[in-house]
């Protein structure tokens, strides 16, 4: 190992020797492909249901939280039995909290087929836990099972919340449940 002019000494560890630096690239390496995995499988289900939860500008926020947070702590977050339920719980508590209701954008401006125009006021109607379960079951296709996993809730309460946010939203728009 040589040192610099300015002291830096070259080399992976500062010490070590180049096999002892390179087995600790390694690891990080290793590190990295595993959250990159994680990464992969939990992200795609976070951004639905913070969308879901808050929108799409603060939903965004909770999940650069979420993910953040999960790559800080990784080694304790991947042994949880349930993940995406706690990095749910933290992207909740660390996206700033906004007054006022939540505002989805038109479809079409999203280049979206038409639906209901009072569908997006009548989501930002329905309460938190209410819009998050019927927009996982019915627009994310979801089960209910797994919307109660991620939301630490028992399959019934989520099936409770789907059919109250349904006649809600059914009142407010005017249909009928024979349609």
């Amino acid at each position: 190992m040589r040192a610099s002019s300015c002291g830096f000494a070259w080399g992976f560890d500062g010490g070590g020797g180049a096999e002892g630096g390179l087995t600790a690239l390694l690891g990080y390496v290793d590190e990295v492909v595993e959250f990159d995995e994680f990464v992969a499988i939990v992200r795609p289900r976070l951004a639905r249901a913070f969308a879901a939860a808050y929108g799409i500008e603060r939903g965004q926020e909770a999940l650069a939280e979420a993910m953040g947070y999960a790559w800080e702590h990784f080694g304790v977050v991947e042994a949880m039995a349930n993940p995406a339920g706690y990095l749910y719980r933290v992207g909740q508590s660390r996206s700033r909290p906004r007054r006022g209701s939540v505002a989805f954008p038109a479809p079409a401006s999203l280049g979206l087929p038409e639906v209901e125009p009072k569908l997006g006021m009548a989501l930002g109607g329905l309460s938190e836990r209410q819009r998050v379960c019927v927009m996982l079951v019915h627009a994310f296709e979801w089960t209910h099972q797994e919307v109660a996993d991620l939301l630490e809730l028992s399959r019934s309460t989520v099936q409770n919340h789907v059919e109250r946010g349904l006649e809600h939203l059914r009142d407010v728009i005017g249909a009928s449940t024979d349609a």
